[in-house]
Order: C-alpha cells, then structure tokens, then sequence
C-alpha cells in the first residue's frame, strides 16, 4: 500500500498547481519530473523544489490561468456559433 503524501509538499504542488492553471496531479508530476533529473529523492529537497518552482512562476510574471481563461473565451463574431449534429 502506498504510503500517505505529505500535506506540505501536496499544499506547495497545489500553489504551483493554482498559479499554472493545472492540475495537482499535472502540478505534482512537473515536480517529480525536475527532481528526477537533478537527481534528488528526499520528500524535503522535493519540497523545496516545489517553492522553488512557484517562486520561478511568481516572478516571470505570466499568468497562466487568466490566459487560459482569455483563450476559452468566445470571439464576439463567434459567440452564438452552433455546430450541428
């Protein structure tokens, strides 16, 4: 049986998760993928990574989520279009 995540390290992946615009999951796996290629396996150093890579996300500036948010929005042209079955 797996062993229960740590509420820390899943609370950072969720921030990361909230700032991209991604799932926790999505969020968790970025995490796991970095750490895997600096070579790191500790729960702490894993931690650590997570609020390094949301302090990355802070300061780039870009918000992920608002973009995403403006691309699923409907041009003014295209807003009663209906596709038929």
């Amino acid at each position: 049986m797996a062993g229960i995540p740590d509420r820390e390290y899943n609370a950072a992946c969720g921030r990361l998760a909230s700032r991209l615009g991604i799932s926790i999951a999505a969020a968790r796996r970025k995490v796991d993928i970095r750490a895997a290629q600096q070579g790191s396996r500790d729960p702490a150093a894993r931690l650590a990574l997570a609020e390094a890579m949301l302090a990355e996300v802070n300061a780039s500036g870009v918000d992920n989520a608002e973009r995403l948010t403006a691309m699923l929005q409907a041009l003014h042209a295209e807003e009663n279009f209906m596709t038929e079955d």
